[in-house]
């Protein structure tokens, strides 16, 4: 199924944890309305942009599966449909490029630069709140002690 000109669903819901742990990682249809705005809103303005595929590493989480997934919170908006994790390590764009893009030209919610090093994030995860009322909250997610840290670097 088409979520966008670009974008399948089997590109949101495709999880390993899922296959290996029997979960249908099927979105409600309020969460694939959700999709479908974060689709329009973010994933082909970048697409378009780069004028090369995006390769999405987490997409749409059902519950069951978000209670599984290491490092997720309750809260996490992959489970709504509004989240996406994108890594471009295997193209000549690198993460850093698609995260300052996104920053300097997108509306979203949420920017997190996930871990890496000060040059490149491993990955970006962005958000679009689907009522439209975008925080523009820019974070840094590091290592703490074993744990997850969100440092607000906007």
């Amino acid at each position: 199924m088409k979520i966008s000109e670009h974008l399948e669903l089997a590109e949101l819901t495709r999880s390993d944890s899922a296959k290996r742990n029997g979960i249908l990682n099927i979105p409600k249809p309020e969460h694939l309305e959700n999709l479908k705005k974060l689709a329009d809103k973010v994933f082909e303005p970048i697409r378009n942009h780069f004028c090369k595929p995006i390769r999405i590493s987490s997409g749409y989480r059902s519950a069951e599966l978000n209670k599984i997934t290491k490092g997720s919170s309750a809260t996490s908006q992959h489970s709504t449909g509004e989240a996406i994790d994108i890594d471009m390590d295997f193209t000549d764009i690198t993460n850093k490029e698609v995260f300052d893009y996104i920053k300097k030209n997108l509306s979203f919610d949420q920017l997190i630069w996930e871990f890496g090093t000060d040059k490149n994030p491993d990955w970006v995860h962005v958000s679009y709140e689907s009522s439209g009322k975008q925080r523009k909250q820019i974070l840094k997610a590091v290592k703490q002690d074993g744990k997850t840290h969100y440092i607000n670097i906007s």
